[in-house]
């Protein structure tokens, strides 16, 4: 299979490797989200899974098995797998945030109600529950709904942690290792399992997925501050306003004197924001080193993705996945 020129994102590269497999994955999302009694579900999940997301965790899971010589169908049902837990979670995240935009689009709950996000993500958590299954191995059973609690678990701690200026840098990983890490995590070692490969490739690749998501996810709440507007669908300035305690805002609160902490205090903590607050907590962020300190870790974990992949056989998709690591940080580079 060769790769178009073209292709000059590695996310557009591995779509463009990964096409048939993608295409099977998508036909089986398609076919397992309907539901013979009750319509709204297919309505709203087609309106999240077809509203032009990457794919990324996915094709992590096709190109891991891939990469390891599996030439089977379970990765493609391990691939519907992992999205229908991804957008259950995201059904589930908009509610809780209160979220009105998603991928540039009204959320489901904001179109329909948050009853029907809360109850079609908990369809897509039994489907994807029952499509594991399919694949008769009980150690992908085991990756995935650990995987599925560590998500639980992390949004919850997220509730309590978010707005709370004694929340640490541990605290944070913490939320980020089940908001993000965790899937991206599982999603590449279930490749590794189904395709039979040796467990020295399959720890190597649950390593890279755990370290790839650590790096999107800070790079993701490093944009928030100096990301172009659009980047990953972000607008500056979006976590301030909804009063997220991201990595760069812990960071400068620990070193804030006590004029500085009393206005973390009332735009984070209390919610009082007002005009020039983000202006000024983008010059506190600058002041503290909070941002490039912020992106040294992004970077360190970028490079944790690509030694993990040193272990793996050399195939163009590891290639690809190592490129995919660098494209994730050079967004802030």
């Amino acid at each position: 299979m060769t790769v178009a020129d073209t292709a000059t994102k590695p996310h557009d590269r591995l779509r463009e490797y990964l096409a048939e497999d993608l295409q099977a994955v998508n036909a089986l999302i398609r076919t397992r989200m309907a539901s013979e009694h009750a319509p709204r579900i297919p309505e709203v999940t087609a309106h999240l899974v077809e509203a032009g997301g990457k794919r990324i965790r996915p094709m992590m899971t096709l190109a891991a098995a891939r990469l390891c010589g599996y030439e089977g169908a379970y990765h493609q049902v391990l691939a519907a797998t992992v999205e229908f837990i991804h957008t259950a979670t995201l059904l589930h995240d908009d509610v809780v945030d209160e979220s009105a935009q998603r991928r540039g689009r009204p959320t489901a709950n904001l179109l329909w109600d948050n009853k029907s996000s809360v109850l079609v993500g908990d369809y897509l958590f039994a489907r994807s529950f029952q499509l594991m299954v399919e694949c008769g191995s009980l150690r992908v059973m085991e990756i995935l709904s650990n995987a599925s609690a560590t998500i639980a678990e992390g949004e919850v701690l997220q509730l309590t942690a978010a707005q709370n200026l004694a929340t640490g840098e541990d605290i944070y990983r913490q939320v980020i290792k089940g908001k993000t890490a965790a899937l991206f995590e599982a999603a590449t070692e279930v490749g590794g399992v189904i395709a039979g490969a040796p467990e020295a490739q399959v720890t190597a690749l649950a390593r890279y997925g755990d370290a790839l998501g650590m790096s999107f996810q800070i790079v993701d709440d490093l944009l928030d501050y100096g990301g172009a507007s659009g980047a990953m669908g972000k607008n500056t300035g979006d976590d301030f306003r909804e009063r997220k305690l991201t990595l760069p805002v812990i960071k400068a609160v620990a070193k804030a004197d006590g004029e500085e902490r009393a206005f973390w205090l009332r735009t984070i903590e209390k919610g009082r924001q007002e005009d020039g607050d983000l202006d000024h907590a983008m010059a506190l962020l600058k002041r503290h080193g909070a941002l490039e300190e912020t992106r040294e870790e992004a970077l360190q974990y970028r490079d944790q993705a690509k030694a993990a992949l040193a272990e793996l056989p050399n195939h163009p998709l590891r290639d690809m996945l190592s490129d995919l690591a660098d494209y994730v940080v050079a967004r802030v580079t």
